[in-house]
């Protein structure tokens, strides 16, 4: 194991043994870095022998995937509790938004050096996130429609526009992460009404 590292596994609350597994990893990858930690750390660390490790993940690449498909099922999770708020949909949509660029936010920042690897990997990260960004994009599409049906919102193609706020959302992280956005009311303004100048 890394000399640098130790982990009280009493703190580490998981359901099983791949469970344990993903966590020890998260906090091995986290504390000192990926290309830092092997196969073998996990393994000791998780007080599981190599054996089960592999019946599990092929390579350190399947529980990085496995780490980061772990970590957006939190910020999902987060999102459908707002999604079944009841609550107007303007209001809904506003909660979402903070609540999505928040707790990725504190994802990535809680995770020390997984921090470089998200900006540096953001692509390779999609191969994760589709199939999560399928719910976001649901999400979004049903509070549009609550919106809609409460004569909130006046969309037309509700398909669409959920996924062109999704993708607009997901083109704002890294700045939001960075520091560099900050969610202002003029922005929300335009979220909800656009450029153009109401007579």
């Amino acid at each position: 194991m890394h000399p640098d590292f130790r982990l009280n596994m009493n703190n580490i609350e998981v359901k099983g043994t791949k469970d344990t597994l993903i966590e020890v990893a998260r906090q091995l990858f986290a504390k000192i870095g990926i290309e830092n930690t092997t196969m073998n750390d996990i393994a000791v660390t998780s007080n599981k022998g190599r054996r089960t490790l592999y019946t599990y993940f092929n390579c350190k690449e399947d529980v990085y995937l496995a780490v980061v498909e772990a970590e957006l099922n939190q910020i999902y999770r987060s999102l459908e509790t707002v999604v079944d708020k009841k609550i107007p949909a303007d209001k809904k949509l506003l909660e979402f938004i903070f609540t999505r660029f928040e707790a990725l936010k504190e994802l990535v920042l809680r995770n020390g050096t997984l921090r470089a690897s998200f900006f540096r990997d953001i692509w390779r990260l999609e191969t994760v996130r589709k199939r999560l960004d399928i719910h976001e994009i649901n999400y979004i599409q049903s509070i549009l429609k609550e919106g809609v049906n409460a004569n909130l919102f006046e969309v037309e193609d509700i398909e669409s526009m959920a996924f062109v706020l999704h993708y607009a959302f997901k083109g704002l992280e890294i700045p939001y992460i960075q520091g560099t956005l900050k969610w202002s009311e003029s922005m929300l303004r335009f979220l909800f009404h656009g450029i153009k100048k109401n007579k």
